[in-house]
């Protein structure tokens, strides 16, 4: 590769993470050139960008965005291929659906949002993440509970209350 095409590739990592809240590096070395077209056509379909690149070249780019990434350049070993996706969880359903016919592609890391995820492991965890829209449903579904309880409290009981408020009021008349 020319030196001018590292430059290139580099610049183009580098515009492609800082405009990127999430990206995905993983393993896909052992994958045959069938498997990887499919596992390619999957990321595509789900709005995932899927790139390889030389390691070197991703931690030059990492280096160049100015942002902590911790220890995210430690992962850099062998065959990387990156995804970049703007939803976090597209990547990891992908790659957990298109484990059912293989063992790859292996999770080494992924960045979410100022979040540093290393290891395979945390596939799991990526997919069980919710994301800010399901958090603010949880917190308004909490917050409309104890409202509706105190309605609903009041409507049933107001039958109640204005039955004995009747009974009072004529009892003071006889």
């Amino acid at each position: 590769m020319k030196k001018q095409d590292k430059f290139t590739v580099v610049a183009e990592l580098t515009e492609q993470l800082n405009a990127s809240k999430c990206f995905y590096i993983t393993d896909t070395s052992t994958l045959s050139a069938n498997k990887t077209n499919e596992l390619r056509r999957q990321m595509f379909n789900g709005g995932v960008k899927m790139t390889v690149a030389k390691n070197t070249l991703i931690k030059k780019a990492l280096q160049n965005t100015g942002k902590d990434y911790g220890q995210l350049a430690d992962v850099l070993k062998g065959s990387t291929s990156i995804m970049f996706s703007e939803d976090f969880k597209a990547p990891a359903k992908i790659i957990k659906e298109f484990r059912k016919k293989t063992e790859i592609p292996y999770l080494k890391a992924a960045f979410v949002e100022n979040e540093v995820f290393i290891g395979d492991s945390q596939l799991e965890v990526l997919i069980a993440l919710k994301t800010k829209d399901e958090l603010v449903g949880d917190i308004i579904g909490m917050l409309q509970t104890p409202a509706r309880n105190v309605i609903s409290a009041l409507q049933s009981s107001g039958g109640k209350l204005a039955g004995i408020v009747k009974t009072l009021s004529e009892k003071k008349e006889a």
